[in-house]
């Protein structure tokens, strides 16, 4: 296998709202006999689809795995050996804009990138033809032609022009005589590498639940976004489009991510379709666009087909949407039919790696929701929404490590995308709030509870998965951020440098946690965490610095951060009272009392949650932890805002990225970083505790808490060995609890205070399956949490 460095590209000419460059087709045709073997070794930027004979054999949606070229170029290998013929062959390509060339109107300056580029490709053909080895590579003979694909962008959509499609253009007899040869093209800086994650692929197909005559809703004005080189009359000239356009909106009842299908009969030669896609419906009925913003409205996640005439079917290629609703327009009403457009789901390929169903149907459609969420925001790693930003946001990742472990298989693209994160890191050791980024997110967007990506994936894969590579991988990096943030300390040796409680959460009263309590804490924990990950690779020395750099910080944060006298953290709020709990900054003897604060807190807040991400993270595992998991189930499914109850009583297919009144003006409704509490319903509902020692991912403690308010529970999880499972049920007075375990699994069974076994037991080791019958004591006494992992 061999990396070619030599890139060849069709045009130098950047894609821009004014100006659209279509996608560039390349084929180049070839001679071989007696084929023993063959492959080929792609790197396509931004996105490639390779065919060979006419046949697409791309590994995965959206490829080659997304990253900043100057500091990694993934390749991809392919055996094409059963691909090809005794005589000619076909090789051929189409490339998209991806990440490389952005048109502009973002935030995040990905259209001022050093790296930016017209699409281009490097590859490498290798053959043994009997006992002759043939070789070229992308500058031999490569030849090229624009594609129907008019315009293409990651966040803006996709402009299609069936008028100009090429039949055959990648397969053999073709006549290329009218196409140009390839430019040559400056390669990125990057380190070439083989990709090796799991793809994206299209997971499930959707079909409308409903269909009805709408429009965009006149908000969208609100919102309107105009590149600086554009007029509005410009802009809307040159796209021929009205932002208020009518048609049909398709209601396909989940919001998810993926592509939209058109499937058109009849359709007239020039005929255009003009697809908007949104997430939410305004009160007039209109899609609802002000969750966007970040682009033109003409240009806003939105999809336009010109037919050729006749029946049609046609996929964007190079782009992706987060949606629930399509407007579509450009359509007669006799067109608009169910088959008209189908939802195609994708994700990256992640398999479900636990189950839970209780007797609440609002905890399961949570629980579905959370699951939604994840995969929609799962393109090669975790992104903070389809819809909008389509960015590897750290914070968001980082929040939703555990429960993403414990439910999902995403442990082979972390991995990778772990490479991407310690290539941001500079040489102080700072790292940015989004990653992949051609500079941006180091000044804004970063801190500790964001930054602590860099170690939550590595441990949290340790701990579910046992994987020490991981670790190894990402130790140098660690032990460099955790120096970074000693020298950021006040005089004080605090720390107050990024975001904090991000989208805070709060019904009347809002509090919120104090930046320098969050940033400090959170630099305990990462501390604590590395001190762990050295500990397991035997780094003895750095594992003793991080343990000395979190007691420093430590003893920092409890002489400034809390009030010893009331037992009460800065802020006197949810999240500081929670988070000084859960992280260790009260000692264990004073936990109790700080816990009845954080109580008296919740209850002055009329029992609603009242935090941002940071301390739910957190608040729901401390309350259960003390014996108030009631309480906790209780500010989760209540159905007034602000609430997870909430959220599923309005649009209950995904999570959101701030919990607002739905009269409010929408931000996404589509994020992840709220989602731990999935993680909750396992640990404490069913009882599933995995690795509760951080010894050995193949120990779990069964520890379920049973609160009146369910009648049953149960749960799965899959551990190396085989799957572990759990369920209860009501009978009578007492409760069944029956546990099932795999050979090679250590597993025990422990009851909170308040319950007991019939034999009196409130411990007891498990092997196999057992079922037992418990029984309630009269006075439950408060368990005191003992330390955070």
């Amino acid at each position: 296998m061999k990396f070619s460095t030599d890139f060849v590209c069709a045009t130098h000419e950047f894609t821009t709202f004014k100006n659209h460059v279509p996608a560039p087709m390349f084929r180049k045709e070839f001679s071989v006999e007696d084929i023993k073997s063959a492959e080929i070794t792609i790197c396509g930027l931004g996105f490639y689809e390779l065919f060979v004979n006419g046949n697409r054999i791309t590994r995965g949606l959206l490829s080659p795995y997304i990253s900043n070229p100057d500091q990694i170029l993934y390749y991809d290998n392919y055996d094409v050996t059963p691909y090809l013929n005794n005589g000619k062959n076909v090789i051929g390509i189409m490339l998209g804009n991806g990440m490389l060339n952005c048109p502009g109107g973002y935030v995040w300056d990905f259209q001022n990138v050093r790296y930016r580029s017209a699409p281009k490709f490097a590859m490498f053909f290798e053959a043994m033809c009997g006992d002759e080895k043939i070789t070229f590579d992308a500058r031999d003979g490569f030849k090229c032609a624009p594609s129907p694909i008019i315009f293409d962008d990651l966040r803006a959509g996709e402009f299609y022009d069936a008028r100009l499609e090429v039949p055959g253009w990648n397969t053999v007899g073709f006549d290329d005589s009218g196409w140009k040869n390839t430019m040559l093209s400056e390669t990125p800086h990057g380190e070439a590498c083989l990709c090796d994650v799991d793809p994206i692929v299209k997971r499930e197909e959707l079909a409308p639940i409903s269909i009805k005559p709408g429009k965009i809703s006149e908000n969208y004005k609100e919102i309107q976004a105009i590149p600086p080189e554009l007029t509005a009359e410009e802009l809307m000239s040159y796209t021929e489009l009205s932002s208020n356009d009518e048609g049909y909106i398709y209601d396909f009842g989940t919001n998810a991510a993926g592509i939209c299908r058109i499937n058109i009969k009849n359709a007239r030669p020039g005929q255009k379709l003009v697809l908007q896609f949104a997430e939410k419906l305004s009160d007039d009925g209109g899609l609802d666009l002000r969750g966007m913003f970040y682009l033109p409205v003409a240009y806003d996640h939105r999809a336009i087909y010109i037919c050729k005439g006749g029946d049609e079917t046609w996929e964007q290629m190079f782009t992706y949407f987060g949606y629930r609703y399509v407007l579509i327009s450009g359509i007669d009403e006799n067109q608009a039919t169910k088959d008209l457009l189908t939802y195609v789901v994708m994700n990256t390929r992640l398999e479900e790696n636990a189950h839970f169903n209780c007797s609440d149907e609002v905890v399961n459609k949570i629980w579905h929701a959370t699951l939604n969420a994840d995969y929609a925001n799962f393109y090669h790693f975790p992104t903070d929404c389809p819809h909008r930003e389509k960015n590897g946001w750290t914070a968001d990742a980082a929040l939703s490590t555990e429960q993403t472990l414990m439910s999902l298989t995403p442990e082979r693209n972390y991995r990778e995308w772990m490479r991407s994160i310690r290539k941001t890191m500079l040489e102080d050791g700072s790292i940015p709030g989004i990653i992949p980024t051609g500079g941006w997110g180091y000044k804004w967007g970063n801190g500790p509870a964001w930054d602590t990506v860099l170690v939550t994936i590595p441990y949290f894969t340790w701990l579910y998965r046992g994987d020490k590579e991981i670790l190894r991988e990402n130790a140098t990096a660690i032990f460099r951020y955790i120096n970074y943030i000693t020298t950021r300390r006040d005089n004080r040796g605090l720390i107050a440098i990024g975001l904090g409680d991000w989208c805070h959460i709060a019904r009347s009263v809002r509090y919120v946690a104090p930046l320098v309590f969050t940033d400090t804490v959170i630099c305990i924990d990462i501390c604590t965490k590395a001190a762990k990950i050295f500990e397991v690779l035997g780094m003895d020395a750095q594992s003793e610095f991080a343990s000395r750099v979190a007691d420093e910080f430590r003893t920092a944060a409890r002489k400034y951060l809390i009030d010893k006298n009331t037992l009460t953290a800065m802020g006197r709020c949810q999240a500081t009272q929670a988070m000084a709990i859960f992280y260790d900054i009260f000692d264990n003897s004073e936990k109790h009392a700080a816990f009845e604060k954080l109580v008296e807190i919740i209850e002055n807040d009329g029992e609603f949650i009242n935090c941002g991400v940071l301390g739910a993270r957190v608040i729901f595992h401390v309350l259960s932890a003390f014996g108030r998991t009631d309480l906790a189930y209780k500010m989760i499914v209540r159905p007034e805002y602000p609430s997870y109850g909430y959220m599923m009583r309005h649009y209950d297919s995904t999570l959101w990225e701030r919990v607002l009144p739905d009269e409010a003006e929408p931000s996404s409704r589509n994020h992840h970083f709220f989602g731990d509490v999935i993680s909750w319903f396992m640990k404490n509902l069913v009882g599933i505790n995995v690795n509760p020692r951080a010894e050995n991912p193949n120990e779990i403690l069964f520890a379920p808490k049973f609160i009146d308010a369910l009648d049953n529970a149960e749960g799965s999880y899959n551990t190396s060995c085989g799957k572990v499972s759990a369920e209860w049920h009501r009978d009578g007075e007492d409760i069944l609890y029956t546990v099932s375990v795999p050979s090679g699994v250590c597993a025990e069974f422990a009851l909170e205070s308040g319950w007991k076994t019939e034999e009196g037991n409130t411990w007891l080791p498990v092997n196999g399956k057992a079922t037992y019958r418990l029984i309630r004591e009269n006075k439950p006494d408060i368990r005191r949490l003992t330390s955070s992992r």
